[in-house]
């Protein structure tokens, strides 16, 4: 049976490279975190400025639901209207039978 020789020294180093690796490792991993956040709240910042200017366009809308009854009384006076002029109007035009004589 046959056993390496290892001593203290080889062991300390082994460790050492695994920590070096795992401490690149996690740096690594860390920096890619930091880009991902900085990505999200460049996003969330132009999303901001959109939701305000929403905001603006939507802020009317409660005023639109007076609109359905004013246009119904709109609709009602150009009836009244047409009547009158409807009655304006009978018999203008037409030429009088002692006329065509």
């Amino acid at each position: 049976m046959t056993t390496l020789a290892t001593s203290s020294h080889t062991y300390w180093s082994v460790a050492l490279i695994i920590g070096l690796a795992a401490a690149l490792i996690v740096a690594t991993l860390l920096i890619l975190l930091i880009r991902a956040v900085r990505s999200i709240e460049k996003s969330t910042d132009g999303l901001l400025v959109v939701a305000t200017a929403v905001g603006e366009n939507t802020a009317y809308i409660p005023q639109l639901e007076a609109t359905a009854p004013v246009l119904a009384k709109i609709v009602d006076e150009t009836i009244v209207q047409d009547g009158y002029m409807n009655a304006l109007t009978d018999g203008f035009g037409a030429v009088p039978e002692e006329a065509t004589r």
